[in-house]
């Protein structure tokens, strides 16, 4: 296996480009139909956008083509897909099954208006997906089989290809297969049409998720550079490749793309719009600049948020408000109680704790602790409220009336982020208190949590690290070499992370071995904006 992925990867340095459709802004892709020319050019673009998640442009090039062809099956198709997000729950099945209806009223009719049995096996698949009276996971299975049948059938043809690779990994988030099977397939769908075509907007696109984990990100690196500057058109393009810059510690990069994703998003964002993909890229862009030490930069996007949401007011981004305040404290340690209310996201609440133990206000910190428990009460499976830096948020225009929930539905590790924040903050009133044993142990608990979940494939969730807290611990308990070692455990799982790295030099130097002390050093600074570090210095 490992022998096949290094030479798919030596043979990307030889590939040969065919001729495809040349889209503006939006990358290439070669899809012949059945469509009049006018139909067609819509209709291409609009799955160019369709593969970066571009929801509300891809709807737009959509109707376009059926306007200009009302009868042309895949215009509606590509549509109902419009309103999935195949990689979080399936929140919006009204609105597809609208646009099928537009098309004919039932399903022998639509398909009839399919004129060759590849167009028909697109929309055969799409049925399966809409289809009534069936759970939404199982539907997304029934989806993926479907689209099974038809590479099959087509197992040369690259858009087949590219959407039988997104309906594997939409099958195994909607099944919680997390054994990577699903993923190292896709991968490698995708990567065959990236050999052809590395401006495949698709192929690009589904490598990096396919990858998206520390033990395969290496794979996705190429892919992600080139995903960078292919699609300008997109603000979720211009934000995926971070998900694997970010796995390699890539601040600069995770920064600044994000900052770009995020001006194109905020550029596109009209009243009653969904704020998914701003939101999204502002956040890891924010996180970005605090491993940084951009902190300035970091406090100015909170300040645009708030701009935003003055003008918007969608409670999305009263959550990434809320979360980009309390990271900013828990990374800076900038210490601050800040207000609270009845529903205070958890970030919050770590952040108000965390700040409550160091400046020696207990009492604050137990009031944190006792509203954290209730939150871990209310948690799936012990059900936090739905995560405000879940991956991009909805596809548009969701179908009223859906829980509040419905995002961490089929979500295996939904609930265990406020649990680890739970045993992180009362690790720090035991130690505040004398108990470092005591505080040793549910940091290890919180560990044992948190290695449970699906590997980090982003911004820190918990907000603190549970690796890196306990790493922090033990060193001011006197245990520099266990120290070390889990915050060199903390690295793997998210490498270049600042106060990991920061950590890590500490508990070295403090264990006597100072080379590999000065080497954590010199990684910092290597990126790090702020003051420079040295041994002496501690922050």
């Amino acid at each position: 296996m490992r022998l096949r992925i290094a030479c798919t990867v030596l043979a990307l340095l030889v590939i040969a480009v065919p001729v495809s459709a040349q889209l503006e802004n939006v990358g290439n892709i070669s899809f012949p139909t059945s469509a009049s020319a006018t139909a067609q050019r819509h209709f291409l673009r609009g799955v160019a956008i369709l593969h970066s998640f571009g929801w509300k442009q891809a709807i737009e090039e959509f109707q376009l083509a059926q306007k200009a062809q009302p009868d042309f099956a895949l215009a509606y198709w590509g549509e109902t897909l419009c309103y999935n997000h195949p990689l979080n729950a399936l929140n919006d099945d009204k609105n597809p099954r609208a646009v099928l209806a537009r098309l004919g009223a039932t399903r022998a009719e639509r398909l009839a208006k399919a004129p060759t049995p590849r167009e028909k096996g697109f929309m055969e698949a799409v049925e399966e997906l809409w289809a009534e009276g069936s759970d939404w996971r199982a539907r997304k299975v029934a989806y993926m089989m479907a689209m099974e049948r038809l590479h099959k059938q087509f197992p040369q043809d690259d858009e087949v290809k590219a959407f039988y690779a997104l309906s594997l990994l939409s099958a195994a988030r909607a099944t919680n297969d997390n054994t990577f099977r699903p993923e190292l397939r896709a991968g490698a769908l995708a990567y065959d049409i990236f050999m052809r075509n590395p401006k495949h907007p698709g192929a690009v696109h589904y490598i990096i998720h396919s990858f998206d984990d520390p033990v395969h990100a290496p794979m996705a690196l190429t892919a992600a550079k080139v995903y960078a500057d292919i699609v300008p058109a997109v603000s979720h393009a211009v934000h995926m490749p971070t998900h694997i810059f970010i796995q390699h510690g890539m601040w600069n990069e995770v920064a600044g793309q994000n900052t770009r994703a995020f001006n194109v998003a905020r550029e596109l964002l009209k009243p009653g719009d969904s704020p998914g993909d701003l939101a999204h890229s502002g956040d890891w862009g924010h996180y970005g600049y605090l491993q940084l030490g951009e902190y300035g930069l970091a406090a100015e996007r909170t300040k645009q948020f708030e701009e935003i949401q003055n003008e918007h007011k969608n409670p999305r981004l009263n959550s990434v408000i809320a979360l980009t305040k309390a990271r900013y404290i828990i990374e800076t340690q900038q210490w601050k109680v800040q207000p609270v209310t009845d529903d205070a996201s958890n970030e919050t609440l770590l952040a108000n704790g965390m700040s409550a133990v160091y400046t020696g206000d207990m009492a604050t910190a137990g009031q944190m602790l006792a509203a954290l428990e209730k939150k871990t009460k209310a948690a799936p499976g012990g059900q936090a409220s739905a995560n405000p830096h879940a991956e991009h948020g909805a596809a548009p225009a969701p179908a009223a009336g859906r829980p509040a929930q419905a995002m961490n539905e089929g979500n295996a590790d939904a609930g265990k982020s406020v649990r680890i924040m739970h045993k992180e903050l009362a690790a720090l009133i035991a130690e505040a208190k004398g108990n470092h044993d005591q505080a040793i142990a549910l940091l290890k608990e919180g560990v044992q949590i948190e290695e449970s979940m699906r590997p980090p494939n982003g911004a820190a969730d918990p907000a603190k690290p549970s690796h890196e807290l306990l790493g922090e611990v033990l060193l001011r308990a006197g245990k520099a070499d266990e120290a070390a070692a889990i915050f060199d455990v903390s690295l793997l799982r998210m490498p270049n992370r600042m106060r990991s790295l920061h950590g890590a030099a500490m508990a070295y130097a403090a264990a006597g071995k100072r080379e590999l002390s000065a080497e954590r050093w010199a990684t910092l600074n290597s990126f790090w904006k702020g003051k420079p570090f040295t041994a002496a210095t501690s922050r």
